[in-house]
């Protein structure tokens, strides 16, 4: 069983949807590292659902640091974050009959039966929140060293946004926004997208683009621990992500290799690309270009549309109706997740490249 993610910086995520608490311990973080709650809270504010297209749980996510902080600084030691659970309805999930496109019927395979069906147990995503939490530590560390992280809405049921122009700017504006796209414009339809499936009880999907800028060239290694492996290994890891390209991805097969090359050019007395198809990264290590990447969100598996499932006790086929509180998309809440993720794993690359004491305090 793995729930460890990291080899200088470490977070484990440990709990369950409707158990008492989850939380992660982040492990390998440099002493001296400004610990600001407000932010940790703004962070998971970003997370939380809201209106008509969320689900109707809404935790308040009072999260609890029970070690390696010492007057608002980290410790160097293992730190630990809890945030209970507080509004959990149990009784809409049924033992024995797994819901279409969850984890219900693999968790059974792996546990034995003995797994926490309850709301997905510790496949949730509930227990991203955690993720956010220790993400939100990571993501202030790298920017003390000017490295910034921004994601958006670029896709939601077909419909899409803009692409990133001024990523300062962008990556700011992206950081205060709970719908996160760039044109405000399509915010609305993308809005009445997921109201329309949620009342015909189903749900929708989209894609992900996240920037990061600021990151030094050479961070990386090759073969298997390049940036891309790295990062997708995490992406992946978030409920619901199926699908991760950096630069222009898939689309790169269709170009000649005149047009997917970035030339290279001096300015300023500094080596940068002349466009940035491939996504900051040559060889799996970073170029000093922004590093660009996509993820494809799958449409909510927790529908109100009847469907076909199994009775596995009484091993014959059977008609799922799904009870309980769900959500009709998760794109805009998975976005800091996203952020969080991607933050953790540049402070291991960092680490890893440069020392644990980088970021610096």
């Amino acid at each position: 069983m793995k729930n460890t993610f990291g080899q200088s910086v470490a977070v484990t995520l440990f709990g369950e949807s409707h158990g008492s608490e989850v939380g992660a311990v982040l492990d390998g973080l440099a002493p001296g590292l400004l610990i600001d709650e407000d932010f940790i809270r703004h962070q998971l504010s970003l997370r939380r659902p809201e209106g008509k297209i969320s689900t109707a749980r809404v935790e308040a996510d009072e999260f609890r640091i029970v070690s390696g902080v010492f007057e608002g600084r980290t410790t160097g030691t293992p730190l630990c974050i809890l945030i209970p659970n507080t509004n959990t309805r149990s009784k809409d999930y049924t033992k024995g009959l797994p819901r279409p496109g969850h984890a219900d019927y693999t968790a059974e395979c792996k546990y034995h039966g003995f797994q926490d069906y309850r709301g997905g147990g510790h496949f949730s995503g509930r227990i991203t929140a955690a993720l956010v939490a220790a993400g939100a530590i990571a993501i202030l560390a790298l920017r003390q060293n000017g490295i910034l992280i921004g994601t958006h809405i670029s896709r939601l049921a077909s419909i899409p946004d803009r692409g990133f122009g001024d990523y300062v700017a962008d990556i700011e504006a992206l950081g205060d926004s709970r719908f996160p796209v760039l044109d405000t414009k399509v915010e609305s339809v993308m809005k009445r997208q997921i109201e329309e499936a949620a009342s015909e009880g189903d749900s929708v999907g989209g894609v992900l683009e996240t920037a990061v800028i600021g990151l030094p060239s050479g961070v990386g290694e090759p073969w298997f621990d390049t940036v891309e492996s790295v990062l997708s290994h995490a992406l992946f890891s978030i409920p619901g992500v199926k699908g991760v390209e950096f630069g222009d991805g898939f689309a790169l097969s269709d170009m000649r290799g005149s047009k997917a090359n970035d030339g290279l050019r001096m300015e300023n007395g500094k080596v940068v690309t002349v466009t940035n198809h491939n996504g900051g990264i040559n060889g799996g290590i970073t170029n000093g270009m922004p590093v660009i990447f996509r993820c494809a969100v799958k449409p909510t598996p927790s529908i109100f549309i009847e469907q076909e499932s199994v009775d596995l006790e009484a091993k014959q086929n059977a008609t799922l109706s799904l009870q309980g509180r769900h959500d009709p998309a998760i794109v805009h809440r998975a976005r800091v997740v996203v952020d969080s993720v991607t933050a953790l794993v540049l402070c291991d690359l960092l680490a890893l490249r440069f020392g644990t004491d980088f970021p610096d305090a």
